[in-house]
């Protein structure tokens, strides 16, 4: 991709630094916030952001993870890339979980890290890290900075590949002698990467192939992820859905890309799935994957994944399609691209009524339940009334763990850019501040964290940043006292010896929250959820409620490890 030129300096005439550079570059690129944390080696940089009239607003947290996760809550609720300025060493590296997972859910990131001088570089100097060498693995692209007139096409470049293709996180680390140093020559901020040119659009034979093989279905089913709403595709998806009447099943990360209260929508699959949408996946003859990599937690045992169908795979990355399952129709595009084509094409209506009303009896036969404890709440029953209470209209953000599943289960997603949680990596601590960074990037919207008491105990020092910033974040923690997730493995698989999974003392979150300033509330009975739901959501402010639930709650259905997607436990009471 070419791009013009926005202007040069010439060195007769005008001198600036790298970190003046970097700042107008941000400016040029249209960043609206940036997350940071300084320290030595970026203070240039800060110096800079002090210096100029900058208009993006700069978010310090209290830790540069809490920086990195809100970004991608940014990113993910804005589609717009997430910023992130840390210093060199320990700023760096307390940025490797998020870039992590940003890489492992296709996040854009632009991450900026300071460096040491480039005249020490690999002597062990203060607060060096190799930081292209760890992130290579964990990035779309890495850069250091050689030279300061490189600076704003490098700056450029990232942004383009973050952001293009399937998106993910670019690092750009910066010495500091690039950044306090003088422009001494021109620059130029165009770039050209011939080797970096994603494919769009869809090849029409495969696009001919998948019709055909849709009107000679008769168990077709639609399996769509979070690359339908990279592509913004959500709207296209439920036209070819209704237009064919295809059942629709998704991802833990493709919630909200197909409406859930759609009569068509099954359920998320895999792990801990529906049982109408993992059996629809068992037994259908057509499986048509939008945007979606075919990942352990989806799958279960490979040979047990759709073992009677054929395969079509929709994916912007051709590294994801054959990776895990077999597939008989590729189609490497862009899923907006695609399903406009498909839209385009006249396949003849699938016969698949039998089919239809099976998969209605299914979900109707066995639906999701639970039953309520004698004492305190029922965690999906309180996860129930969130949705309720907030018409379904609510950003949700969550934790890692039992609360994110029961989430995913409970609160019905029917738009796209809603629902903000770590998938691939399985990040503890996201939850909180990916809600900051939703809440900034939509400032109207109402944002509910729903966290648990484990994973709020690893960011929690960001309510600093919402008490200071008037941020309205709903802080939802479902407390049972455990690491949950790991206590349910524990029961179920190790003989219930509860090894290091159990609290025997948390925080009073009420007063927590409290010493930051912010409003702390507490709720253990039926009674008083529902109006305190109403009470928050209306309030004006950062709230944070401890939510006491029964600690040996499960999360199902499930499936165990090494059992395939139709061997489902806990479908019935």
């Amino acid at each position: 991709m070419k791009v013009e030129a926005k202007h040069e300096v010439e060195s007769t005439k005008e001198m600036i630094t790298g970190a003046d550079l970097l700042i107008e570059t941000l400016v040029d690129a249209e960043v609206d916030t940036l997350f940071g944390y300084p320290g030595g080696a970026v203070l240039p940089i800060y110096d800079a952001i002090y210096r100029s009239n900058a208009p993006f607003k700069h978010i310090l947290s209290r830790h540069e993870q809490g920086s990195i996760h809100a970004a991608e809550g940014y990113a993910r609720v804005t589609g717009k890339a997430g910023v992130v300025l840390a210093t060199s060493g320990p700023g760096a590296t307390n940025l490797i979980t998020g870039i992590t997972d940003a890489m492992m859910d296709s996040l854009p990131l632009v991450v900026f890290t300071g460096q040491v001088a480039s005249n020490v570089i690999g002597t062990d100097a203060f607060q060096e890290s190799d930081v292209m060498g760890i992130t290579t693995p964990i990035t779309k692209y890495n850069y250091q900075v050689k030279n300061i007139s490189d600076l704003p096409r490098i700056v450029k470049e990232a942004f383009h590949i973050a952001t293009t293709g399937r998106p993910g996180p670019v690092v750009v680390d910066i010495p500091k002698n690039i950044s306090a140093g003088l422009l001494s020559e021109s620059f130029a901020n165009d770039f050209y990467l011939p080797g970096y040119q994603p494919n769009k659009k869809p090849n029409p034979l495969q696009i001919v192939k998948l019709a055909d093989a849709l009107s000679r279905s008769k168990k077709p089913v639609i399996l769509a992820g979070a690359g339908v709403v990279f592509a913004k595709a959500s709207e296209e998806l439920r036209e070819f859905a209704e237009k064919y009447q295809l059942p629709v099943t998704n991802t833990l990360l493709g919630l909200g890309s197909f409406p859930g209260t759609n009569s068509l929508s099954l359920g998320m699959a895999g792990m801990h799935g529906t049982y109408a949408a993992n059996m629809a996946i068992y037994e259908c003859d057509l499986l048509i994957n939008i945007g979606a990599r075919f990942d352990d937690r989806l799958t279960g045992n490979l040979q047990h994944f759709a073992p009677q169908a054929k395969v079509a795979h929709i994916d912007i990355d051709p590294a994801e399609i054959g990776k895990n399952i077999p597939t008989e129709i590729p189609v490497v595009a862009d899923a907006k691209e695609a399903l406009q084509a498909l839209l385009k094409s006249t396949p003849d209506q699938p016969d698949h009524q039998l089919w239809k009303q099976k998969l209605q009896n299914n979900k109707t036969d066995y639906p999701l339940w639970y039953e309520k404890p004698d004492k305190l709440l029922s965690p999906q029953w309180l996860l129930e009334q969130v949705y309720r209470v907030s018409k379904g209209e609510a950003i949700v953000t969550t934790d890692v763990g039992q609360h994110q599943m029961w989430a995913a289960q409970y609160y019905t997603f029917d738009k796209p850019n809603r629902w903000v949680t770590s998938g691939g990596l399985g990040t503890m601590g996201f939850g909180f501040p990916a809600a900051i960074g939703a809440q900034l990037g939509a400032p109207d919207d109402l944002v509910v964290a729903v966290v648990g008491d484990g994973g709020f105990q690893m960011t929690f020092q960001e309510l600093s940043v919402i008490q200071e910033r008037n941020l309205p974040v709903k802080i939802i923690i479902v407390n049972n006292e455990a690491l949950g997730m790991v206590r349910q493995w524990q029961e179920s698989f190790y003989n219930e010896r509860y090894s290091e999974s159990l609290f025997s003392s948390n925080p009073d979150f009420v007063k927590l929250a409290e010493s930051y300033g912010i409003r702390g509330l507490r709720v253990d009975q039926e009674d008083d959820a529902v109006s305190m739901l109403e009470e928050i959501f209306a309030y004006d402010g950062p709230v944070v409620v401890d939510c006491r639930v029964d600690r040996d709650t499960c999360v199902y259905p499930m499936i165990a490890p090494g059992k395939g997607i139709q061997e489902m436990i806990g479908v019935t009471k």
